[in-house]
């Protein structure tokens, strides 16, 4: 099968950071699924991954954590799917990603495909879905529905793939003022078409942004990126008893700031209960399945921005260069071997 890796990790300008390879086509275990992948997007874990992890000959790295297909055959415990389902899902870090032809996936953590999206739509969304639906109501534990009482919630970096989805959850899901942080007026522009209700710069001090609102301090914050730099502002404008959390991979940070508001500190992997195949980690197919429902009833859009062809080295080195950049906008996808 086709497929895109490497044997030895290097920078992304050097020449075959990304190769093309022929592989052999994988057989499912009792809780896979094995499918035919028809898109993928690109998220910073592929980088994040690629620069820390070597193959070898043998086992080259394929990367890549969002997919969409075709089941093609299913293990022998598994009842969820069958041959012919089309499915999405964003896979585990433990195992070859989706820049193949053919991947394997437990079956626990795959939910079936927006009938509404195609493929390219639809891979825009289950790594950051699954992240942003975790963090909000998982993690912070954010009330569904009624009940928001006048709460506020910051989400840092909101023109990205995970800021992207937040906003829509947070904006149709709860009775949240959400406020969300962009730069440039294309990111502005973008976020305010999500749903944000108001926008501040993440380039100027975060209190002195909410001050010009009119605001003090906000109930929750979900920080996406650049949580170092943003810490003290964090520190500072989370209200007694609120919650903060965070998805990146931030230079140390001084906890014991939160300790005079008694604020607690949330961190979201989406891979944990894959990784670690939690008692709970079939929540993931249920929550796939309700993002399906929601796009499909035209509550959620996918977050898609920028198609890259069909998916080979060359195409997913130009993702991988622009992620690094830090100057993306919502999802990369690629399609099609």
């Amino acid at each position: 099968m086709k497929a895109v890796g490497y044997v030895t990790s290097r920078p992304i300008q050097e020449a075959g950071a990304l190769q093309d390879l022929d592989l052999p086509k994988p057989a499912p275990g009792p809780q896979d699924l094995l499918v035919k992948v028809a898109a993928i997007s690109v998220n910073p874990v592929d980088y994040k991954v690629r620069k820390s992890r070597q193959g070898t000959a043998e086992a080259p790295v394929v990367l890549g954590w969002d997919a969409v297909g075709t089941v093609e055959a299913v293990g022998s415990a598994v009842t969820s799917f069958r041959p012919g389902d089309d499915v999405f899902y964003a896979g585990d870090l433990n195992r070859p990603g989706s820049n193949a032809e053919y991947q394997l996936v437990d079956a626990r953590i795959v939910g079936r495909k927006p009938q509404s999206l195609d493929a390219l739509s639809a891979a825009a969304l289950p790594l950051t879905a699954l992240t942003a639906y975790e963090m909000l109501f998982d993690r912070l534990g954010i009330s569904r529905g009624a009940g928001g009482n006048g709460k506020k919630v910051l989400i840092i970096g909101g023109a990205g793939g995970v800021g992207s989805i937040a906003i829509q959850l947070a904006r149709q899901l709860t009775e949240l003022t959400v406020i969300a942080t962009a730069s440039r007026p294309e990111t502005i522009a973008w976020v305010k078409e999500r749903g944000a209700h108001h926008v501040i710069d993440h380039s100027k001090p975060l209190p002195g942004e909410l001050a010009r609102m009119g605001i003090d301090v906000v109930d929750y914050i979900f920080s996406t990126n650049a949580s170092d730099k943003h810490w003290e502002g964090i520190t500072t404008t989370i209200a007694p008893q609120g919650k903060v959390g965070l998805i990146d991979d931030p230079e140390p940070i001084d906890v014991r700031m939160l300790k005079r508001k008694s604020a607690s500190l949330h961190w979201e992997l989406m891979y944990t209960r894959a990784l670690y195949a939690t008692p709970d980690i079939s929540r993931q197919h249920d929550i796939l399945n309700e993002i399906a429902d929601l796009v499909d009833k035209g509550i959620i859009k996918t977050t898609l921005a920028e198609k890259f062809g069909t998916i080979n080295a060359a195409n997913v080195t130009k993702a991988h260069a622009l992620l690094e950049s830090g100057k993306s906008i919502g999802k990369i996808v690629l399609g099609g071997f």
